[in-house]
C-alpha cells in the first residue's frame, strides 16, 4: 500500500510478478510472494490453456496477455484477425488488460508498392510527428477492438533515427495524453538506450506521465563491443535496478514483473532476482518519504482535471518552462489563463520544440494530472474514462496535432521509411541516408541471430537433423532470404533451400530432413501470395527428386 501522502498511478495494483514461460511454469507455481504473472499472448491457445496457466488463476495469481506481433507503430493499420485473438486471449485468461509495443514488425506491401517483409523481431519507430500520428490512431483502432484497457511498452533500440523531433518521454506523453493508452515502462529498455544511443534514463522517467505506469519490466540482458543487447537471458544488472529505484521514487508503480526468455536458471536464482526487484522498489520508495518537496525528483502531482477532448481536437498539451523562468499563473489547475497561453506561445516561439536545456540547466515537465485506463468510443468519438478514474493529463507541448484525415500521407511517408530501413536489414539492400552503417549491421545481425533461434524453437527437430551446422546454415539462408511469413513458414523454405540445394551432404541427414519436411507441407489451396507460390513449386520438386 502507498505511504502517507505517496501517489501511485491509477488502475489495479498487481504487485510482484514474472513472466510465464513453460520452461519455468512448474518452478512458477511453487514460488513465494508471486502475485501475478505475463505471458506471450501469441504462444497460448485460449481453447487449450497450459495446466499450469489453469492452476495459477485459480489461485487467484492475474495473467497479462503481453502481445509481440501487433506492430502497432507500423505504418498499416492493426491487423483485424491479431487484434481479434489478442482479445480472445484477454476474455479466456480473465484478465485485467493486454499489453503490446512500440514498435513496428513488419513493412512493405501494398502501401509501398514493395514486397512485404517480416523483421521477425521489435524495431523502434521514429519520434517524428508522422509516426505519433500513425501510432497514435492505431492505438486508438486497438482501443476500439479490445475488452479491457491497453499499455504499450517502449521498446530497446540498437540503432537511431536520423531526423527524430521528439525526446522519448514527450513522445510517449503525448501519446498517452491523445489517446488515454496506458504504459508499460521497461527500464532496462531505458538502459539500453542509455548505452546503445546515449538517452539519459533520468531524464526520460522526468517527462514521462507517471501516473499512466500500468506496470513495469525488468530485465537482463549483455554489453558487446560498446553495444548493450537486451536478451532477457543473462541476470538483470545493477545499473537496470537503479533505474527502477528512481522509477519508485517519483511515484509508486502499479506492478513490476520480471522477464526470462531463455538460459533459465534455478529456480533460486530467478527468486533472488525477484527479491531484488522488491528492495530496489523499497529503496525508492524510503528515498522519496525522505525527500522534502523541495529535493524530490521532479513527477506529476494530480490537478484538476481538464475536460474530456474529442480526438480531432488539438489538445492543451503543457511544455517543461525554460529553465529559470517561473511558470505561468492558471485560472483553474490544468486550464491555463490567456495571458500564460500568450506568454508560453512567446517562449515556445524561442526554442526547438525538442529543447530540454536552457541556459546550460536541463528543464523537466510540469506537474500534471494523471492519464487513466482509457477505452474509446467508436473511431470518432472522445476518450470514456473507467468509471471511478480521474480524467487524463495534459502532455509537453511538441506542435500542433494534425488532423486524422491527414493521416494517410503520413501512414504512406512512414511506410516508405520503414520499408527502406527493414529491406536493409534483412535483405541486404543499401542503408537508408543518415543512418549509422554499422548500428544498422549490429541489428542486421542481431535480427538474422533472433530468427535463427526462435525458428530452432519452433522447429526443434532442425537442429538435431542438421547438428552443429544448423545455425552456420540457417545465418547463411537468412542473408538472402528475408521472412516473409511467420516463423514456422520459415522453417519450412529453410529447408526445402537446403534441400535444393542438396544439403545436408550426409545421406541420412537429407533423407530426415526431407521426410520432415514432407510431413509438413502438405497440400492445399493455391494461395494467393507469390512467394507461397513458389515455396509450393519448390515442393513439387522435391517430389520429383
Amino acid at each position: 500500500m502507498p505511504g502517507p501522502g505517496e501517489r501511485e498511478p491509477r488502475g489495479q495494483r498487481l504487485g510482484t510478478g514474472i513472466g510465464w514461460r513453460p520452461e519455468i511454469a512448474d518452478a512458477v507455481e511453487r514460488m513465494p510472494g508471486v502475485d501475478w504473472v505475463e505471458v506471450v499472448a501469441e504462444n497460448v491457445c485460449p481453447g487449450h490453456l497450459p495446466e499450469s496457466l489453469l492452476r495459477l488463476r485459480a489461485r487467484g495469481v492475474t495473467v497479462v496477455p503481453h502481445g509481440v506481433s501487433l506492430g502497432l507503430g507500423g505504418a498499416e493499420r492493426p491487423d483485424e484477425g491479431r487484434l481479434a485473438a489478442l482479445a480472445e486471449r484477454a476474455e479466456a485468461l480473465g484478465s485485467p488488460l493486454v499489453t503490446e509495443h512500440i514498435a513496428f514488425v513488419r513493412a512493405g506491401g501494398a502501401l509501398t508498392a514493395s514486397p512485404g517483409l517480416e523483421a521477425g523481431h521489435l524495431l523502434p519507430v521514429p519520434r517524428t510527428r508522422d509516426a505519433l500520428d500513425v501510432l497514435c490512431e492505431n492505438v486508438r483502432i486497438a482501443q476500439d477492438a479490445l475488452p479491457v484497457p491497453l499499455a504499450v511498452e517502449n521498446i530497446a533500440a540498437l540503432l537511431s533515427w536520423p531526423g527524430e523531433e521528439m525526446t522519448e518521454g514527450q513522445f510517449l506523453y503525448e501519446l498517452a495524453d491523445r489517446t488515454g493508452v496506458r504504459l508499460l515502462i521497461d527500464v532496462a529498455n531505458l538502459h539500453t538506450n542509455h548505452v546503445n544511443r546515449g538517452e539519459d534514463p533520468a531524464a526520460a522517467l522526468a517527462e514521462l506521465p507517471l501516473e499512466a505506469i500500468a506496470y513495469v519490466h525488468v530485465a537482463g540482458g549483455f554489453e558487446r563491443d560498446g553495444v548493450w543487447h537486451d536478451s532477457h537471458a543473462h541476470p538483470v544488472p545493477r545499473p537496470v535496478l537503479d533505474i527502477l529505484t528512481d522509477l519508485a521514487s517519483r511515484v509508486l508503480p502499479p506492478g513490476v514483473l520480471l522477464e526470462r526468455d531463455d538460459h533459465f536458471p534455478e529456480p533460486a536464482e530467478l527468486e533472488g532476482e525477484l527479491e531484488s526487484i522488491r528492495k530496489a522498489v523499497a529503496t525508492g520508495r524510503a528515498t522519496r518519504s525522505r525527500q522534502t518537496p523541495a529535493t524530490a525528483p521532479t513527477a506529476q502531482t494530480p490537478a484538476t482535471a481538464p475536460t474530456a477532448q474529442t480526438p480531432h481536437a488539438e489538445p492543451t498539451h503543457r511544455r517543461p518552462a525554460p529553465a529559470g523562468t517561473t511558470p505561468p499563473s492558471a485560472t483553474v489547475a490544468g486550464t491555463p489563463s490567456p495571458e500564460a497561453v500568450e506568454t508560453r506561445r512567446a517562449t515556445d516561439a524561442r526554442r526547438p520544440a525538442t529543447s530540454h536545456q536552457s541556459a546550460g540547466r536541463t528543464t523537466h515537465p510540469e506537474p500534471t494530472a494523471s492519464v487513466p485506463p482509457a477505452r474509446r468510443t467508436p473511431a470518432t468519438g472522445p476518450a470514456m474514462p473507467v468509471p471511478g478514474v480521474e480524467p487524463g493529463p495534459q502532455a509537453p507541448d511538441t506542435g500542433p496535432a494534425r488532423p486524422v484525415s491527414g493521416c494517410a500521407a503520413a501512414r504512406q511517408r512512414l511506410g516508405l521509411a520503414q520499408a527502406a530501413l527493414l529491406s536493409a536489414l534483412v535483405g541486404g539492400t543499401p542503408v537508408p541516408e543518415g543512418f549509422d552503417r554499422v548500428r544498422v549491421g549490429v541489428q542486421a545481425r542481431a535480427l538474422a541471430a533472433k530468427r535463427a533461434d526462435v525458428v530452432a524453437k519452433v522447429a526443434p527437430e532442425l537442429p538435431v537433423i542438421l547438428g552443429e551446422g544448423y545455425r552456420a546454415a540457417f545465418l547463411a539462408y537468412a542473408q538472402a532470404r528475408p521472412m516473409s511469413g511467420g516463423y514456422r513458414r520459415d522453417a519450412l523454405d529453410f529447408a526445402a533451400s537446403l534441400l535444393l540445394a542438396g544439403a545436408p551432404k550426409d545421406a541420412a541427414a537429407r533423407r530426415e530432413l526431407r521426410n520432415w519436411w514432407l510431413d509438413r507441407s502438405g497440400p492445399a489451396p493455391r494461395p494467393r501470395h507469390r512467394a507461397t507460390r513458389a515455396a509450393h513449386a519448390a515442393r513439387r520438386a522435391l517430389l520429383r527428386r
